[in-house]
């Protein structure tokens, strides 16, 4: 259990039709992930050694398997420990009360983050403070490079010794992520709107499963999320006893594994749920109020269901003409109010502002 599951799984998911992306993905886990899976147990377990000497000892012709196997890890291991400085960042951030994605800095004077949300704001702005295209880098930021610094030093510290530091090591990492994800469950299957995320996650964009990409994706993410031919696995399994059951483990911690990714969805889906019809409410709120300051003696409750009827009737105001909309739709909401890497940032974050009482939010986001 890891990133694979808690972050990249949700992300692509919301991104490649919800529902449909399940579909590809449980095919795509029983035609190729548990196969090689098996295999990867099995001539670990069998041969007893690593990655690179495991496929010379099948032949010498495979013995280029092992080494790409090596720099694959290598560079998804560059790619992921920029994942873990970002939790550093906001690990860093959170002993402070209240949180600094809590609300907006400056009592509403920065415009870009009332135009969108504290916890957006703070992702974008504060975090990654992106640039406006790749041309322009932004320069080095000492903070997140320190925060790189610790995740390396947090996986020297926890392979130095091998796989005894490592076994130590996973007893902790492989069962808090289902402590908070537990807690994270039963908060945000509570908050407004989360059935809309949920029906979100459940309902298939079927016109999706003719895209090749979503194939493609799910495809790459059963193999980040067993890790398989990173070659990890063929050294780990070299320790297993000669008459371990490979085959039961390999099926029962790829079950597991597919499993915890979809439980991990559900708590995404429901808090995107909850700040789609967020945002959706603050826009008819701020409709009602262009709608009383343009419209005499109107007092009328605007709601998601009338509000294209009082944009159309009133469309000769210049106040109704120049108003964005666009946030007002909750399902469009649902499927652009967050995208791409940072979907898992921005919707725990969102799940912690909503913990009470609010003094605690420090504590949950530790």
């Amino acid at each position: 259990v890891g990133l694979g599951n808690v972050w990249r799984f949700p992300y692509l998911c919301q991104r490649n039709g919800g529902g449909a992306f399940l579909i590809p993905y449980l095919i795509m886990l029983i035609v190729e992930g548990i196969p090689i899976f098996h295999i990867e147990f099995a001539i670990g377990q069998r041969i007893r050694k690593g990655s690179i000497s495991v496929w010379t000892a099948i032949s010498p012709y495979l013995g280029g398997l092992g080494w790409a196997s090596v720099g694959v890890s290598f560079f998804v291991g560059l790619y992921y420990n920029v994942i873990i400085a970002w939790c550093m960042f906001y690990l860093f951030n959170s002993f402070q009360s209240p949180l600094p994605w809590s609300s907006c800095p400056g009592n509403g004077t920065v415009a870009e983050c009332e135009a969108s949300s504290p916890v957006t704001f703070f992702w974008y702005r504060e975090t990654l403070d992106i640039t406006r295209d790749i041309e322009d880098s932004g320069g080095l930021d000492w903070r997140l490079t320190l925060c790189l610094f610790c995740a390396w030093l947090i996986v020297c510290m926890a392979m130095i010794k091998g796989i005894k530091s490592s076994g130590k090591a996973i007893y902790f990492t492989a069962t808090f992520p289902y402590v908070v994800l537990l807690i994270f469950f039963f908060r945000g299957v509570t908050l407004e709107g989360a059935g809309d995320g949920l029906a979100r996650m459940f309902t298939p964009q079927v016109d999706k499963l003719t895209d090749p990409v979503v194939w493609l994706e799910a495809a790459t993410q059963v193999f980040f999320s067993l890790g398989v031919a990173f070659g990890g696995l063929i050294s780990f399994s070299s320790y297993n006893p000669r008459k371990n059951n490979c085959t039961r483990d390999a099926v029962t911690v790829a079950i597991i594994n597919s499993g915890t990714s979809i439980f991990a969805c559900i708590v995404i889906f429901s808090v995107l749920g909850f700040k789609a019809t967020q945002d959706s409410n603050r826009c008819l709120d701020e409709f009602s109020v262009v709608l009383q300051r343009s419209i005499p003696d109107f007092n009328a409750t605007v709601t998601r269901g009338n509000y294209l009827g009082f944009q159309t009737a009133h469309n000769d105001s210049p106040a109704v003409r120049e108003f964005d909309f666009t946030t007002c739709d909750k399902a469009r909401n649902l499927d652009t109010a967050v995208e791409g890497t940072g979907l898992a940032f921005i919707v725990f974050t969102e799940a912690m502002n909503q913990f009470h009482p609010i003094a605690l939010g420090p504590l949950w986001s530790i």
